[in-house]
């Protein structure tokens, strides 16, 4: 089988790959190996598939279905398998391969690396076909039981190392876009308050919204796609505010919808609701900056209102 990456891979990571990486132009022998070494059969690619990584419908040599998944280094593929491994199917989709020895790092079983073997979800659907507050209501119970003690001796990226890498590259969107100035300001001062007082150091999920929750035979939703960090709760839940957000801002009361939301989700989750609306500022303008850093406008203009209103 062919196994050609989607073109919404291709274009986002294309928009984001670092000079000389070949992982895509390589990709499709890793495909064929990692099959192979598993002995799977190959149902088909799944279409349209996600932004950092290849997923893979197979079936195992026992007939189990399962879901093969490739991501380039970048993607952090391997911390993923180990927050996978840490929750243990609990809220989160079951990693099928071991880790190896010493956990709080990161590797899987020999000729791994990159490569997760996942417990089958029903790919096609998600919270987020279910209505908005259904939805908002199902991910957030999922969100919830993500938030666990870190593995002892991890090598997770915390919430601070991770949001000043971003800081880095806001400032210089700003520099080259004044316009943004403002709301670039106003999010990196709520950063650096947030920051000074974190009230818990939890294992995260990192990109936790509303598709990144699927429907599963062994529980009803289930978390996928984790890029995990450690921090507090109002950091992970910040991404939920801002779902649906196309939705929210051809909305004539989508302010005043957004900052229900807020303090609904912080009430739901008991999470303060200044940290959540500040996270939820930070995290809005960070991808409002980056889409229009990587020519994506028209996402970027829907992010920067949708921060305005906070």
């Amino acid at each position: 089988m062919a196994f050609e990456p989607p073109r919404r891979l291709v274009r986002a990571l294309g928009e984001t790959a670092p000079e000389g990486d070949d992982w895509l132009e390589k990709l499709p022998g890793l495909a064929r190996e990692a099959v192979e070494r598993r002995e799977l059969t190959v149902e088909r690619v799944q279409l349209p598939g996600g932004r950092s990584s290849l997923v893979v419908l197979v079936r195992r040599a026992d007939g189990t279905p399962a879901v093969l998944k490739l991501a380039p280094p970048r993607a952090r593929p391997e911390s993923e398998r180990v927050a996978l491994a840490h929750w243990g199917g609990r809220g989160a989709v079951q990693l099928l391969e071991p880790v190896s020895e010493g956990a709080g790092g990161a590797g899987g079983a020999e000729g791994s690396e990159g490569v997760l073997l996942l417990e089958r979800l029903h790919p096609d659907v998600s919270v987020r076909t279910l209505p908005e507050a259904k939805a908002l209501l199902e991910a957030a119970g999922t969100l919830r039981r993500l938030w666990v003690d870190p593995p002892e001796g991890h090598v997770f990226e915390t919430v601070a190392e991770r949001t000043g890498r971003q800081a880095k590259a806001m400032r210089a969107g700003a520099d080259a876009a004044p316009e943004v100035a403002p709301l670039v300001d106003a999010a990196l001062s709520a950063r650096e308050e947030l920051l000074d007082s974190p009230p818990e150091h939890r294992l995260l999920h990192g990109t936790f919204r509303q598709s990144k929750v699927l429907s599963g035979d062994r529980m009803p939703w289930l978390a996928v796609g984790p890029d995990p960090v450690v921090g507090e709760h109002a950091f992970d839940l910040a991404r939920l505010v801002r779902d649906r957000v196309e939705d929210l801002i051809a909305q004539p009361s989508g302010a005043t919808t957004t900052r229900r939301r807020v303090r609904r989700l912080a009430e739901s989750l008991e999470v303060d609701r200044d940290r959540l609306r500040g996270w939820t500022l930070f995290r809005a303008v960070e991808s409002g900056v980056r889409a229009r850093r990587v020519g994506r406008e028209r996402d970027a203009e829907l992010l920067l209102e949708f921060a305005s209103w906070l």
